[in-house]
């Protein structure tokens, strides 16, 4: 099989890999929601070998996961499993780290407030979740790009879009997550941190 490839995880996954040295330095099993391709994953599960990395996204997705890690061949690279945040099946192993990249604009609302949902049930003590994407500020958007793509997703899925920080905290603050830290990134994106 052919691989799938993402053009936005070449150009993004050192600056992210800088945000997650420094946040997952202390922690060592991370779940990645919506893992994509699996690009993020191989990368980050090398260059951070203290980390046990499990991909998850829905089944329509893993055979291009698993051909990544297939490569790869990464020791602390799980077999990818299969999660539909809207499914209520989620893992019964708890992480204390969690990893999303470019998710929550893509999910409908009621999905984003689902992955918190379920985030609480398989989070330990002390878990950390890092959230990468782009965000609207008091309902407004960061730049012009930000403002066309939001259109753009709107026009493919009307129930996607570009996602508020205050209703996502809020979302966050309901399951206990507090947030610590709110990176600026490149592209007009961030990585938002929460700590349980």
């Amino acid at each position: 099989m052919t691989k799938p490839f993402a053009e936005s995880c070449e150009q993004n996954k050192h600056v992210i890999l800088d945000v997650l040295k420094k946040e997952f330095s202390n922690h060592h099993r991370v779940l990645e929601i919506g893992s994509g391709t699996g690009q993020h994953a191989v990368f980050f599960s090398q260059a951070l070998p203290h980390l046990i990395w499990q991909c998850s996204d829905r089944f329509s997705e893993l055979t291009g996961i698993t051909a990544w890690l297939a490569e790869a061949n990464s020791t602390n690279l799980l077999d990818p499993i299969e999660l539909d945040v809207q499914s209520g099946r989620w893992p019964t192993t708890k992480y204390d780290a969690v990893f999303s990249a470019n998710a929550v604009h893509i999910m409908s609302w009621a999905a984003v407030k689902s992955m918190f949902e379920g985030l609480n049930n398989c989070l330990t003590e002390q878990a950390i979740f890092c959230l990468y994407g782009p965000f609207n500020y008091q309902g407004k958007f960061t730049s012009e790009s930000n403002a066309r793509f939001d259109q753009w997703l709107k026009q493919r899925n009307p129930l996607s879009g570009i996602r508020d920080i205050d209703d996502i905290n809020n979302l966050a603050e309901q399951c206990g997550l507090f947030l610590s830290n709110d990176y600026e990134m490149p592209a007009n994106n961030r990585i938002l941190c929460w700590r349980k």
